[in-house]
């Protein structure tokens, strides 16, 4: 990424403009946290409810201050084992920060981010960058720059191109207020690392938890509907819509696709990290071949693929409300 690059993209986010930029995770789509009228503009490009909260992303925990009142020791431990990296932390918000980022509460979501582009910009910008995933709000994530020039056109001002996000799902999230961390959503961070880093048991969310990016019972969705099914149901579906004539669009764990003809197949990779990676760009995918549905073979129900399950599980509701 050249520096000329880098600074253009700052003078465009201190200039209210907006921003999208990779991260470790996925792509997000950035505006200048402290700015009321950069932040209705991102609002207004995402469609993005005005009381859903967003994340700020920072160059290092030297800012954390700016943005956090206060920083609880399980914070700190969290903050110290995984930052940079996929982990956004809840904390107490600091006074002056707007009701635009935190969507009207008292507690914001804190992220430094490993991307080396994402990094430079954080840098070179100085201050909070509110950045949630550069698609549409409720739809599939975006995990590369093309992805994003085709959600978004002409609305962002500048798109920085790093290449595929490396986790290819978003941020795991943690309330770190409290004595005991809480998961708020499951992400690139494995709950277990959360508990062994935390040398803490994870405590389950109350009804009064902070809302969060993704939390949302309808989210990532495809134009397409999609169906969330096990294997030998999937392929007896399969089989009897496409004799019916219909076109059908498969995410797979295997190989072998069936001799069906009008069947767009994808084999997902086995293993969760590479599953995660390359899911939005499948789901994208898939979702552009315009079939009737995507029926995806539902994974593992194990630890290890909690947050793919999570974000299936909610585009599978969201497809259903399009």
């Amino acid at each position: 990424m050249k520096s000329s690059e880098i600074d253009q993209a700052v003078a465009i986010l201190k200039c209210g403009g907006l921003v999208a930029f990779p991260t470790e995770t996925v792509y997000g789509l950035g505006a200048d946290a402290s700015s009321a009228g950069a932040l209705r503009k991102l609002y207004a490009a995402k469609g993005r409810p005005a009381e859903h909260p967003v994340i700020v992303h920072l160059a290092d925990v030297a800012q954390l201050p700016l943005w956090a009142r206060e920083v609880t020791p399980i914070a700190r431990k969290l903050a110290r084992k995984f930052w940079p990296g996929p982990l956004t932390l809840v904390m107490l918000r600091a006074p002056g920060v707007s009701d635009a980022v935190t969507g009207g509460q008292d507690t914001i979501g804190l992220r430094v981010p490993a991307h080396p582009v994402a990094h430079a910009l954080l840098e070179k910008f100085g201050g909070g960058i509110a950045a949630p995933s550069a698609n549409r709000f409720g739809r599939v994530s975006a995990t590369t720059a093309q992805h994003v020039r085709q959600e978004f056109g002409a609305a962002v001002d500048l798109v920085l191109d790093g290449g595929q996000s490396e986790v290819g799902i978003e941020s795991t999230i943690v309330d770190a207020t409290g004595a005991r961390p809480v998961l708020l959503r499951p992400g690139g961070i494995a709950a277990r690392a959360i508990e062994q880093a935390a040398g803490a048991s994870l405590g389950a969310p109350q009804a009064e938890a902070p809302r969060v990016p993704g939390s949302l019972a309808a989210h990532y969705a495809p134009a397409t509907p999609l169906q969330l099914l096990e294997d030998d149901l999937l392929l007896e579906l399969a089989a009897t819509l496409t004799r019916q004539g219909k076109r059908i669009a498969v995410l797979a764990r295997s190989a072998q696709r069936p001799l069906l003809t009008g069947l767009t197949w994808i084999a997902a990779p086995r293993d969760p990290r590479e599953y995660a990676h390359d899911l939005y760009s499948n789901l994208r995918e898939l979702d552009a071949e315009e079939c009737e549905v995507i029926l995806v073979e539902r994974p593992p129900q194990l630890p290890e693929w909690a947050a793919i399950n999570d974000r299936l599980g909610r585009a599978a509701t969201g497809s259903r409300r399009l």
